[in-house]
Formats: structure tokens, C-alpha cells, sequence
């Protein structure tokens, strides 16, 4: 009568193969959460560029030709805004644009919008 089972080897090559798969799984995970927080950070940054927006929108006047620069607290943290009304060819429009940046020192901003402003 024979003996039906795994020899070690089939054992050993089965456990690595699922410790590739594992390995593969948790660097998965790890990649996902990291850019979750870039997401968040994004998405709070596009809020914020939005609301400047709102605001010019609501004074009724035309956005500045030069950058305009301030801060904006949300989600506890504190996001720098500069934006900036570009003439266009028709004159009864003037575009808008508006960048956030997480970090005053920042190179390049989180988020960049443009919209349009009639008078």
C-alpha cells in the first residue's frame, strides 16, 4: 500500500510561491495607503482653490492682473493660495487662476485651477 501525500520539496516550492504572493499583497497595501494621504492632501488643496474662487466671484469686481498671495487654515493644516486674473480677447471676460500649494516654499503647486469672470 502506498502512502498518498507531498514530498517535501512540493511543500517547500508551495510555501515559497505564497510568500511571493504575500510579499506582493502587503506591498500592495503599503502602496495604497501612501497614496491616500497624497489624495487627501489634493483634495483639501482643490477645497481650498475653490473657495478663493467663490470669493472673487462674490466681491463683484475684477480679479487683479498680478498674484495675490495669503493662507487659508482646513483640516488643521495650513494651505498657501495665490491666484491671479489673466486678460483674455474678449474684454468682458477675465480668466482666473488660482494655485494651492501645501508648503509656502513649494516649487510646484498641489492644485491648479482656472475659471472665468464676466463684469
Amino acid at each position: 500500500m502506498k502512502a498518498a501525500g507531498m514530498t517535501l520539496l512540493e511543500v517547500m516550492v508551495a510555501l515559497a510561491v505564497f510568500a511571493v504572493a504575500g510579499l506582493a499583497l502587503v506591498k500592495s497595501a503599503g502602496d495604497q495607503v501612501s497614496g491616500l494621504g497624497y489624495l487627501e492632501s489634493r483634495t483639501f488643496a482643490n477645497w481650498v482653490a475653490d473657495n478663493q474662487m467663490a470669493e472673487r466671484r462674490l466681491e463683484g469686481k475684477w480679479p487683479s492682473l498680478s498674484w495675490v498671495n495669503g493662507k487659508e487654515e482646513m483640516a488643521g493644516r495650513t494651505w498657501y493660495w495665490r491666484w491671479q486674473g489673466v486678460q483674455t480677447a474678449d474684454d468682458s471676460f477675465r480668466a482666473l487662476d488660482v494655485e494651492v500649494r501645501a508648503e509656502e516654499k513649494d516649487e510646484s503647486p498641489l492644485v491648479t485651477l482656472r475659471s472665468y469672470v464676466n463684469q
